[in-house]
């Protein structure tokens, strides 16, 4: 755990306008069934946003800076609902999934869209833990297990919005004692900054009145081809990390830090997401593709943690955090069934892939995992930028 640490790294935040929008054998995926930019190439209309929830007023919140890059972010949930970034001819594209509009956020087994992850993002096994001598239990939401905070994760929270200047947002949510099963009042602030040279930077704070345990994190789900493609199967991605955590079949880590090295979960050379996705290995198959955390080497924000490139845009998104570690999904359980995506576009199986930099799974119930716990008087603090270049 993080306590009152200071930036490593400082981003230029000037010139950036700020808007509150009112009104088997090995086998490879890595064909690309579509490989054609489908940006939206603009914001959704933030009228579709602006509804009265659990009596507060959401709202659709935009940052544009001078290099044509524009964020947009409700405070319901705190969710990213765009991300666009110039492509190597200029032109913008929108590399995260989402929705057009709220209605569809509120939908029953939506998958997180942008979402903002607490009180404990990933899973906790059978949704309980000790803490103090006193035993926990939250919400099972996941099979037999807690994930994203359960039922009442700030998945589908209103946050206070605020603005803080004309590049930042600042988003507060306070999280009752016992909401969820979890002991404690948490205070939770998270502040988006986008800088000129197209970095998003989401910076975490978090204060309780009593011990409890925290681990928060950004639900983005990436294309890099465009929003709407079809595939992330043909984007590269490296992952600095010499090792992973194997899971059980109910995706919660078996507690061994395995080498990634001679397995399909080796990203420390670049190479497509899909080329060894189809692999026979078990741990692909409990995860059904990838859906592991890995254990970075280095975690200062000096060094990028991961880099992921589309060929088809030339955009390539590199991600820095404070964070040990790095929760790499492919899409595995995205199903295209209905076209409610932005634009109308469906969003099948593996056509996004999250990187949610974050504590381990399961730490609470895992001593040799770094701690979780914060206490009254502590203050979480934590760092993760994701910037884009063409």
């Amino acid at each position: 755990m993080k306590n009152n640490m200071n930036l490593l790294m400082m981003l230029s935040c000037s010139a950036v306008i700020f808007t509150a929008c009112s009104g088997n054998p090995k086998t490879t995926d890595s064909t690309v069934k579509d490989s054609t930019t489908v940006a939206t190439q603009q914001i959704p209309d933030s009228a579709n946003f602006g509804a009265d929830v659990q009596g507060q007023q959401v709202k659709l919140f935009s940052l544009k800076n001078k290099n044509g890059a524009t964020v947009a972010i409700t405070n319901y949930g705190g969710r990213i609902v765009s991300l666009l970034v110039p492509d190597k001819d200029g032109k913008a594209t929108d590399v995260v999934l989402g929705y057009d509009s709220l209605k569809s956020y509120q939908k029953k087994g939506e998958p997180y869209f942008g979402a903002i992850i607490g009180r404990y993002g990933n899973r906790i096994a059978k949704g309980q833990f000790t803490l103090e001598g006193k035993a926990y239990q939250l919400d099972i939401n996941d099979g037999v297990n807690t994930l994203h905070g359960g039922f009442n994760g700030f998945y589908g929270k209103v946050f206070s919005a605020k603005q803080l200047s004309a590049s930042q947002l600042e988003l507060t949510y306070i999280s009752k004692d016992g909401e969820g099963g979890y002991p404690g009042n948490l205070t939770a602030t998270v502040v988006y900054t986008l800088s000129d040279d197209n970095a998003l930077k989401i910076e975490y704070k978090a204060t309780t009145d009593k011990t409890t345990i925290v681990n928060l994190t950004n639900h983005a789900y990436f294309n890099l081809n465009g929003a709407g493609s079809e595939t992330i199967t043909d984007n590269v991605l490296q992952i600095n990390a010499d090792a992973f955590l194997p899971v059980n079949t109910t995706l919660i880590p078996t507690g061994v830090l395995q080498p990634v090295k001679g397995t399909p979960f080796d990203f420390t050379i670049s190479k497509t997401i899909g080329k060894d996705i189809n692999t026979a290995d078990e741990q692909l198959k409990n995860g059904k593709g990838y859906d592991h955390n890995f254990v970075l080497n280095k975690h200062d924000l000096t060094t990028p943690v991961a880099t992921v490139k589309s060929a088809v845009t030339g955009i390539t998104m590199e991600v820095f955090t404070e964070e040990p570690g790095l929760q790499f999904y492919s899409g595995n359980f995205l199903t295209g069934e209905t076209k409610d995506g932005k634009g109308g576009k469906p969003y099948p199986r593996r056509s996004a892939f999250c990187l949610e930099t974050q504590h381990f799974p399961d730490a609470p119930n895992q001593p040799a995992f770094a701690s979780t716990v914060l206490k009254p008087g502590q203050t979480y603090h934590t760092v993760t930028i994701y910037k884009f270049s063409k």
